[in-house]
C-alpha cells in the first residue's frame, strides 16, 4: 500500500528514497498517479527548467555533470532527469544513473533519475512531465534535462524546459545537422563543447553564420549566444550558467516564462486527455460496435470517417 501523502511529505523534505519512489510510480502509471500529482499540485512552479540536447557524442552527459557542478557551487539544490534510450526487452533505461556524474552520488542536494523513452520518439519520455513536477515539488531550484541523442526528432524537449541548450562538438558536422533537425530554431543557447580540439571556431563560425540567415528579430528580442566549452575540465561552464540566468530573466522580463510555462500545461493535458481517450478506445477492441463498424468499412457500406465519427460519439456521448 502506497501512502502518497507520507511520500510527498517526505520528498518535499529532500529524502532520495521518497522522490525516486513518486518518479516510479510516475514512470509505472501507478493507480496511485492522479493523487500524488494532486498532492504535489501546490508545491510546484518553482524550479528552472534547463533541457540539453544535442548528437550522441557531443559530450551531454559531461555537461550535464559540469552545470551540476557549477550551480552547486552556487548553492542550488538540482535535479537531473537523464532520458535514456529503451532496452528492447524490459523498457529501462540502458544507461543506468549515468557514469559520468557519479561525482554527485554522494551529494545530498542533487538528485539524479534516469528515464527510459519506452518507444516515444521525440528524445523524451512522455510521463517526463511528471518527473519535472516531482523534482520541482521536492524543492530543486534547477532541473536538467538531458534528452537521447535521437538526432532531427529530438526537438520535443524545447516544449518541455524553460530554456533549451544545442550541443555540438567540432569535427561532426553538427552545424548541418542541426540546420536539418530544426534545432537552430529551437535552442536559446548553443554550446560548442570540446572546443579544445581543431574545428572549434569554425563549427561556432558556421552556426553563428546559419543563425543570421533569414533572422527577423524584433527588436529586444533574444538572440542566442554561441559559447565554447571543455566540459570534461570544467572551462567555460560558468559562463554557461551566467547566459542561462541572462536568458531566464530575459524570459521573466518579457513575460515568456509564463507564457513558456501555459504552452507547457496545455500539452501535459492534452495528452493525459489522449492518453485516457486511448485507452477507452483500446478496452473496444474486440468490442460488438467497434467489430461492427469495422466489417462496416470492409463491405464498403461507411467510410472510416463516418465511422471514427460514430465511434468518437459513443465515447464521448456527444
Amino acid at each position: 500500500m502506497v501512502d502518497v501523502p507520507t511520500l510527498v511529505e517526505q520528498a518535499r523534505a529532500g529524502r532520495p528514497r521518497a522522490v525516486a519512489r513518486l518518479i516510479s510510480l510516475v514512470e509505472n502509471g501507478a493507480p496511485q498517479l492522479r493523487e500524488v500529482m494532486a498532492a504535489l499540485a501546490p508545491y510546484t512552479g518553482q524550479a528552472f527548467t534547463v533541457g540539453l540536447t544535442g548528437s550522441p557524442g557531443v559530450g551531454k552527459s559531461t555537461s550535464t555533470s559540469a552545470l551540476v557542478s557549477a550551480y552547486r557551487r552556487l548553492g542550488k539544490r538540482v535535479g537531473v532527469l537523464a532520458v535514456d534510450p529503451s532496452s528492447p526487452f524490459s523498457g529501462g533505461a540502458l544507461l543506468g544513473d549515468r557514469v559520468r556524474m557519479q561525482d554527485h552520488a554522494t551529494d545530498p542536494e542533487v538528485f539524479i533519475r534516469s528515464m527510459a523513452t519506452r518507444g516515444h520518439l521525440g528524445g523524451l519520455s512522455w510521463t517526463a512531465p511528471q518527473a519535472l513536477r516531482v523534482l520541482d515539488a521536492a524543492g530543486c531550484e534547477v532541473i536538467l534535462v538531458e534528452t537521447v541523442g535521437v538526432g532531427q526528432s529530438e526537438v520535443e524537449i524545447a516544449a518541455q524546459a524553460d530554456t533549451t541548450v544545442v550541443l555540438l562538438a567540432p569535427g561532426m558536422g553538427d552545424g548541418i545537422q542541426a540546420a536539418k533537425a530544426g534545432i537552430l530554431e529551437i535552442g536559446d543557447l548553443f554550446v560548442v563543447n570540446k572546443a579544445d580540439r581543431d574545428g572549434a571556431d569554425a563549427t561556432a563560425r558556421e552556426l553563428n553564420h546559419m543563425l543570421g540567415l533569414g533572422e527577423s528579430r524584433e527588436p529586444g528580442a533574444w538572440r542566442p549566444p554561441i559559447l565554447k566549452t571543455v566540459a570534461a575540465r570544467g572551462e567555460g561552464v560558468d559562463e554557461v550558467v551566467e547566459a542561462l540566468e541572462k536568458h531566464r530573466a530575459w524570459l521573466e522580463e518579457h513575460g515568456e516564462l509564463a507564457a513558456r510555462r501555459r504552452r507547457r500545461a496545455s500539452d501535459e493535458i492534452e495528452a493525459i486527455a489522449l492518453t485516457a481517450l486511448r485507452a477507452r478506445i483500446g478496452d473496444l477492441h474486440g468490442d460488438r460496435h467497434l467489430d461492427s463498424l469495422a466489417e462496416r468499412v470492409a463491405a464498403g457500406e461507411l467510410d472510416p470517417y463516418g465511422a471514427a465519427d460514430q465511434l468518437v460519439a459513443g465515447l464521448t456521448g456527444a
